[in-house]
């Protein structure tokens, strides 16, 4: 294999590492957000739980940021195409991600209950809205995307944002991410609150997994009998980013399973998944949130890689035109952009890891209501 296929694969699988990085992660702060209103019954409790993602929630942001640049520099077709479809949606996530730190900033700044609690709103919208697009997006791509390409090259839309956001899959996939949010959330509330706030995040949490297995299971029916997309000839791996060339694409139903079939070793991620929603509620009846937070992590490894199992080569399938479909074949950077963001991504992405792990370390421990109400200083 060229060395130019074997560089879009290796940035194929880092993008799930960021997707997964993601969901774990922002997933995690913004559960903790939707939950807000429902776990702290009064302005300590609710401060209280702030202060436990505060010293963290801007720098989780970092796998958004890292997702949103790996799509640009690596699958620039991919940006652009997305983006465009997307559009109505990215800016309701811009919105609601723009009032999270906004939020942050300004709940405490003045002694009103009218004023905090219209800003624990706040964070309960951009805590549900963006974990729902998230979700959402994967329901779109695995449905395909109404888009073709004209002669030239020219985007051209062929479907609305009613008709790609509200339908039963979609929905679907989006209250799966959320619950998986939820379920994340809780367990770090469980990790670093004391009762009564712990009790209650441990509530919402099983809550937020039992739904998680459901929605998971409902959403495999869907798509073993969805219209699923696959090439019918085969291409050049190293073929250059034209949509507009060198593939042959068929939409036929159960197509989406026809990776597991030829090779049955994929099942593992579904397994890994659904097994690691169970394990995890089991270990929050438990009351061991450690091992739940870590289960966690194999939840979203599951979820996602099924997913990528699924739809490879696909990345987001036309169904206006889908010989045009953006694969990781046709939709890549050059050769020489992939290696140079790989080599700073080998460097990068560890000390990332590194970082994140010590500023967890050193704020490990209990948050207390008490303290956070005689501080000043906190939010």
């Amino acid at each position: 294999m060229e060395l130019y296929a074997i560089l879009k694969l290796i940035w194929a699988a880092l993008l799930c590492v960021l997707f997964i990085g993601l969901g774990l992660m922002v997933g995690m702060d913004m559960g903790v957000g939707t939950l807000l209103h429902f776990v702290g019954r009064n302005d300590g409790e609710r401060r209280t739980a702030l202060n436990i993602i505060g010293p963290h929630w801007d720098g989780n942001q970092v796998w958004f940021i890292l997702g949103g640049g790996a799509i640009f520099a690596a699958f620039p077709t991919l940006y652009a195409t997305s983006f465009s479809v997307f559009y109505v949606v990215m800016i309701l996530l811009l919105f609601s991600m723009i009032l999270r730190p906004v939020a942050f900033e300004y709940r405490s700044k003045a002694d009103s209950k009218l004023w905090r609690a219209s800003w624990d709103w706040v964070f309960l919208i951009s805590g549900f809205l963006p974990m729902f697009i998230y979700g959402a997006a994967f329901g779109n791509i695995l449905e395909g995307v109404g888009y073709h390409f004209g002669w030239n090259g020219q985007y051209y839309q062929d479907s609305s944002f009613f008709s790609y956001l509200l339908n039963p899959f979609v929905i679907l996939c989006g209250l799966m991410s959320v619950s998986l949010s939820v379920y994340q959330g809780g367990v770090m509330l469980m990790i670093r609150s004391e009762d009564p706030i712990y009790s209650r995040a441990r509530t919402y949490a099983q809550r937020g997994g039992i739904l998680a297995i459901i929605l998971f299971a409902v959403g495999g029916l869907f798509i073993s009998r969805m219209k699923g997309f696959v090439l019918t000839a085969p291409v050049d791996p190293a073929m250059p980013a034209n949509p507009l060339h060198g593939q042959e694409v068929a939409q036929i139903a159960g197509a989406w399973l026809h990776n597991y079939a030829a090779h049955p070793a994929l099942w593992l991620l579904p397994v890994l998944g659904f097994a690691s929603m169970v394990l995890g509620v089991l270990a929050v009846r438990a009351h061991n949130g450690g091992l739940a937070w870590w289960v966690g992590l194999g939840s979203w490894i599951g979820t996602i890689g099924t997913v990528g199992a699924a739809m490879f080569p696909f990345l987001m399938p036309s169904t206006t035109a889908p010989n045009q479909s953006l694969t990781i074949w046709n939709s890549t950077a050059s050769a020489y952009g992939l290696s140079c963001m790989l080599v700073v991504a080998l460097i990068f992405v560890p000390l990332i890891l590194c970082y994140t792990s010590w500023c967890y370390y050193v704020m490990r421990g209990k948050v207390r209501t008490a303290d956070i109400i005689h501080d000043s200083h906190s939010y």
